[in-house]
């Protein structure tokens, strides 16, 4: 399923991320999901949020600098193999990934954003080659 993540630029000083994450919370928007990319002078800050239009909003007005993104929500078993047989298909179709992280909601298993440079075709071979590992409608609430 594609999904829309928000990225959040934060800058590398106390408190930042505090501060997203209260305005969220003041707001009542749930992160289900979220993973930190850092540098020495700026963090991006990945987020699978229940409003990702009404997050970015509220964060722009309080100057943040936002942009939100399509990316594809997989499912894998939670065993070892279960990313490495997902992730054999793409590599055999020549499919590259910027980036993914993952969470897992239970002991079976896993949940992964991807963010492939071709989110299309990594959609398609996905769907085609087995349904099962995207993620469907209604299977996740966010």
């Amino acid at each position: 399923m594609i999904i829309k993540q928000v990225s959040v630029f934060l800058e590398n000083k106390s408190g930042r991320l505090n501060e997203v994450t209260q305005i969220l919370s003041d707001a009542g928007l749930n992160m289900s999901a979220f993973t930190i990319a850092d540098t020495s002078d700026f963090g991006i800050l990945r987020l699978i949020v229940s409003d990702p239009e009404r997050a970015k909003l509220l964060l722009k007005q309080n100057n943040f600098a936002v942009q939100i993104t399509d990316v594809i929500l997989v499912k894998s078993p939670n065993r070892p193999g279960g990313l490495a047989r997902m992730l054999n298909i793409l590599n055999a179709e020549n499919v590259f990934i910027e980036y993914m992280y993952a969470f897992s909601n239970s002991e079976e298993t896993a949940v992964i954003v991807l963010r492939p440079t071709d989110l299309q075709k990594c959609h398609d071979i996905l769907q085609n080659h087995s349904g099962d590992f995207l993620v469907n409608e209604g299977q996740y609430s966010f």
